[in-house]
Order: structure tokens, then sequence, then C-alpha cells
């Protein structure tokens, strides 16, 4: 096949080339000419150089092209419309792109994210394709405003979409600050309750990802591609701790009001700065839910999607792959 990929210099999608390279079909990637290409350098891809908001490079990046897969997006910003310009209407413009120059397309898939659903309700309700989108977040509510655009569409285009909740693994520059603190023998904890959240590796999600993007039943439909097993921070840390070879593990808790003051002062900070700071308020109200957790079963039961990095096993693997890096 001829695939096209946004977002394919990132973590999610450079990992996504790698596999459909590996079964031998031809990329084709929409890059920006500021961006990084070093998990693209040396690799057998065609480059198409421009932007989601340029009109001349999406019709260049979809002409010809059997797939998209599409995981460009803007998760840090200082406005709401920085998050709608990078989530929704460049949304927009590939699906119109798609329309208009090849509406012959077999697939669009476009991944969107656990937050345009919300947090659980409680430890023993995960939320699953059906619950009622209730996004916390201007991203989330981006996020779920891109996936009405992308539904909206399925008259003219065979749509999917993709809901993944938090991603690790190699070459992933946000979780590396965890691996960090836990290398020095620290975990932080937010608040004194115990959380749950959904995590997957990133190769079982790129694996999910290409399910949905090619089953027939999949058309029209949402699908969350996630781990099977939920998992507590105090776990995660511990797994993490023995990976790194750390016999103990201090763990510093920190109380939901502290989390909302030190992302306060480093939003306001952000506004004198030309890049918007990772922890804000709205991240802050992510951190302190205590129930991030979604259910599969939907698509083990209609893409055969399974869970094959077991939470142990995908640590000791970025683990190694930091170290080779020297990251750790």
């Amino acid at each position: 096949m001829k695939i096209a990929i946004t977002g394919s210099t990132g973590f999610i999608g450079s990992t996504l080339v790698d596999a459909l390279l590996q079964r031998g079909d031809s990329i084709r990637c929409l890059v920006r000419t500021t961006s990084n290409l070093r998990w693209l350098e040396g690799k057998n891809v065609e480059l198409v150089y421009g932007s989601l908001s340029d009109e001349k490079s999406l019709h260049e990046l979809i002409d010809g092209v059997d797939a998209v897969y599409h995981i460009a997006g803007v998760v840090k910003s200082k406005t709401k419309e920085g998050y709608y310009r990078g989530n929704v209407y460049s949304t927009e413009n590939l699906l119109n792109a798609c329309i208009e120059v090849n509406p012959g397309l077999s697939r669009f898939v476009h991944i969107s994210s656990l937050t345009a659903v919300g947090p659980s309700p409680s430890p023993d309700k995960p939320v699953n394709e059906k619950t009622p989108p209730r996004p916390i977040t201007t991203y989330g509510k981006s996020k779920l405003e891109a996936e009405k655009r992308v539904l909206a569409a399925i008259d003219k285009l065979p749509v999917t979409i993709v809901r993944p909740p938090a991603v690790y693994g190699p070459r992933d520059t946000e979780i590396l600050i965890f691996f960090k603190a836990v290398q020095t023998g620290l975990q932080t904890m937010i608040g004194f309750n115990r959380k749950l959240v959904s995590l997957i590796h990133v190769d079982d999600l790129v694996r999910g990802i290409i399910l949905a993007g090619e089953s027939p039943t999949a058309i029209g439909e949402t699908y969350f591609i996630s781990s099977e097993s939920f998992y507590n921070w105090k776990d995660v840390g511990d797994i993490t701790a023995r990976a790194l070879g750390k016999r103990r593990l201090v763990r510093i808790p920190v109380p939901h009001a502290v989390v909302y003051s030190i992302a306060a002062i480093a939003q306001t900070l952000s506004y004198f700065r030309k890049q918007p700071a990772t922890l804000n308020l709205e991240k802050a109200r992510d951190l302190v839910q205590p129930y991030w957790t979604c259910d599969t079963a939907k698509a083990t039961r209609e893409l055969g999607y399974r869970q094959s990095v077991s939470i142990e096993d995908g640590i000791q693997k970025t683990v190694r792959w930091y170290r080779d890096q020297e990251w750790l």
C-alpha cells in the first residue's frame, strides 16, 4: 500500500512509519521545513514539505495514496485558538484535501485521545465508546471537536477514529522526565488518593492503529486502543525502579493544591516566553483526576486487538532504549 502519514517525525508517528516500512508499504510523510527528521533519516520514505494549513502540500501528500493516518496535533498551547487550529481546523483541512483530491481512499484513520471523553467515574467503570464525552480541558475539547469533523465526513470518506490513553516507549520525551526522576530514587505522587490509569506501549498502539485502519468493520467506528490492565503509579514506579536497578524509591506526595499552585506559576511565566508551559492549570486538572481508564473490549471483539506488551516488558524495553541513546 501507499500510505500518507501526518505527525511522522513524532514519537507515535515515526514508530508507525517503521512498522509499515517493515512490511513493505510505501510511505509519504508531511513534514515542516523546521521539523527534526532524526527518526526518518536513512529510511525509504517520501517527504512532502508543507503544513496542515497549506492546501498545495496537502494535495501533494494525498494524491495517489491508498490510506491516510492522521497523527499530527497540538498538545500544548497558550490559547484555545492554538488548540483548535492545530487539532480541529488542521483535521478539517486534511479531510477536505482527501475529498477533493483522493475520494477513493481505502481509509482515513484519525488518532484522537482518551481526553476527548474525559476521566472515568470510578475504578470499576472505565470509559468506553458509548460513554458520553465530557472532556475537562481545552485540549480534550479540541480533540472531541476534531472527531466530530471526521465523523461528519463518513458519507464521503471511509473514516476510523482511534483513542489512545497515555503512551510510553522508545523515542518518547514526555515520560522521560518520570524515568529520570525514578533514576535519582525519587517518585512524585500527585495527591494522597490512589489513582488508576490506562497505559499503552507504543508498539501495541501502532499495531492497534494498523488493525483499525485495515479492518472492514472499522469504517465509521471509534476504538479505544489501550492496555487491558489498569495501573496505579506506585506499581509503575516500583516496576521502573527495578528496571533501572534502583533498590529504594522515595515517594514524595504533592497535595493537589500545590499542583495547582505550581501550574498557575508556570502558566503565568509562559506568557513571557515563546513556548507554552508543559504544566498549566488545565494539565493540573488532568493530573489530579483519580481515574483515567478505558475499556478495550470493542477493539478486541471487532479488530482482534489484544495487549501484547506487558507493563514490565514495556518499561524494560524503554529503559534499554533510553540508555542506548544515552538519555538516561
